[in-house]
């Protein structure tokens, strides 16, 4: 494998905080709930082929959100379940194997499932993605007896049931919530009667409902953001704390985002540094000119807000942030030099940039902040590889 040091910018993915935030969810799910790793979006930033095989051994099933990931996941080797939970185009359904599950939202969905069967042999299992309020993707409830009769007449089999919550991270106040709830409770006893008995797989826990409501939890949880070590926000957190008196879930941020120093840069007092000219040194200054920009993800928001760890210690962002580099001002760092190792997410040393800070000083959300960095940046899984498959 490439040393890390061969790359003017990377991630490191660990894994013992994956492995060690899985076990987190083990533990306050309900005895005999599966727990269904979301690797959507590349893993939230954090690399699909870095993170799926993690995954793949801590977690029941893998969830994406297209067929094209389901195959890259097969691909990778791993043979766990896996759930699709976005829209499915017609010409996207080839090369998938008999345990990859779909959500299901529309009868059109169903008919090229049905061709999908007819021409491969493969009858992918059905979930209903039933819509309880969200107004997204989604069946209405009276929809059900006809995608059940859809479904039979083309071969198919119905497995599962799901819902997603409108507003459950976003506020201290759920009877939205629990009234989303209710109507999946609805949709399910409708969907029983259809089939005539069970269903297989019943989910509508995210990582927020995960840790707040054990009445979400069904059989199957599908863990997102909080798998990668993150609140799925502010409220989430302080409604676990009121509920439980104390901040007793330790989630361990899995994604670390380090570069190195590109250039130095000498700056004289009253001069103006980058585009806009938007920084003005207040005296002599020692620029770090870092090859990191916002192809790669980091947002063009953060220049003269942000900060960065170099040697130990914060130093800001200053000017603003370019296509491909972004430079902070190192003068009270001594011995700075080229090829210094610089901290953009993650520790270093007692210090911390966490990817909830970044997000508020960019306007937006960890979720957002972590999907959007480049794909084409290398990833690095550090720690321990190694654990026993899921039971």
């Amino acid at each position: 494998m490439e040393g890390r040091g061969d790359h003017s910018q990377w991630f490191e993915i660990d894994a013992g905080a994956l492995r060690h935030n899985l076990r987190v969810f083990r533990g306050i799910l309900s005895p005999g709930t599966k727990i269904a790793a979301v690797v959507k979006a590349n893993a939230y930033g954090h690399g699909l082929a870095e993170v799926a095989p993690l995954a793949g051994t801590a977690a029941d099933w893998l969830a994406v959100h297209t067929a094209d990931e389901a195959r890259r996941v097969r691909r990778l080797g791993i043979r766990s379940p896996i759930l699709i939970m976005g829209f499915i185009a017609r010409g996207e359904l080839h090369d998938l194997d008999a345990d990859v599950h779909v959500f299901v939202s529309t009868l059109e969905v169903v008919r090229w499932l049905g061709e999908y069967r007819r021409s491969s042999g493969i009858s992918l299992p059905i979930h209903l993605k039933i819509d309880t309020g969200t107004k997204r993707q989604g069946l209405d409830r009276s929809s059900i007896a006809g995608v059940c009769r859809d479904a039979a007449r083309e071969g198919l089999s119905i497995v599962g049931i799901a819902t997603h919550f409108a507003n459950i991270e976003d506020t201290l106040e759920h009877e939205f919530a629990r009234h989303q709830l209710e109507l999946f409770g609805d949709a399910i006893a409708a969907l029983r009667g259809e089939l005539g008995g069970d269903v297989t797989h019943v989910h509508a826990a995210c990582s927020a409902a995960s840790l707040l409501f054990r009445e979400t939890d069904f059989n199957l949880a599908r863990i997102g953001i909080s798998m990668y070590g993150h609140w799925p926000s502010r409220e989430t957190r302080l409604t676990w704390i009121l509920d439980h008196g104390r901040d007793g879930v330790k989630l361990q941020p899995a994604l670390s985002w380090r570069t190195v120093i590109g250039q130095l840069q000498r700056v004289s007092a009253g001069e103006t540094v980058g585009y806009g000219r938007t920084w003005r040194a207040l005296r002599p200054t020692l620029l770090a000119v870092l090859p990191v920009g916002y192809a790669d993800g980091y947002p063009r928001a953060l220049g003269n807000r942000a900060r960065v760890l170099a040697g130990g210690r914060p130093v800001p962002v200053v000017g603003r942030v370019c296509m491909n580099m972004m430079m902070v001002d190192v003068t009270d760092l001594p011995g700075a030099s080229v090829g210094d190792e610089v901290v953009l997410l993650g520790r270093q040393g007692d210090s911390a940039v966490t990817a909830e800070e970044l997000a508020e000083l960019a306007g937006t959300i960890n979720y957002e902040f972590l999907a959007r960095l480049s794909p084409t940046v290398p990833r690095f899984v550090v720690g321990d590889r190694s654990e026993a498959p899921a039971t």
